[in-house]
């Protein structure tokens, strides 16, 4: 007599009973049809969702970029400048990159240690 009063357990992941009650349901079907191609489109489409986050990690790696190069051109400048007046510098250049010595010098080279 105790079980009159309880209720009866379902049993999970019946899909085709679940089927049968959507399409019963034409309000949710109607919802469904309509809402489904909009959320598609607003993800997915031209000017969706994930097409913003895509630009908008590029435009951050173009601007890292510009960044990087502006950054770069300063430098370059500042050399540039350094060479024009700086006879230290000028001095430096030419035997670091192209390997000039004063007169009286000798020069030794050794092999890097491994």
């Amino acid at each position: 007599m105790d079980n009159l009063f309880y209720r009866k357990t379902r049993r999970p992941g019946n899909l085709r009973e679940a089927l049968r009650k959507l399409l019963r349901n034409k309000r949710l079907l109607v919802i469904l049809a309509v809402a489904l191609p909009v959320a598609g489109y607003v993800l997915f489409g031209s000017r969706g969702v994930v097409q913003r986050i895509r630009f908008e990690r590029q435009k951050a790696e173009m601007e890292q970029r510009i960044r990087d190069a502006d950054a770069e051109s300063k430098r370059l400048k500042d050399e540039s400048k350094a060479l024009d007046d700086d006879r230290a510098t000028i001095e430096r250049v030419a035997r670091e990159k192209h390997g000039m010595v004063r007169p009286g010098e000798t020069v030794y080279k050794t092999s890097p240690s491994r």
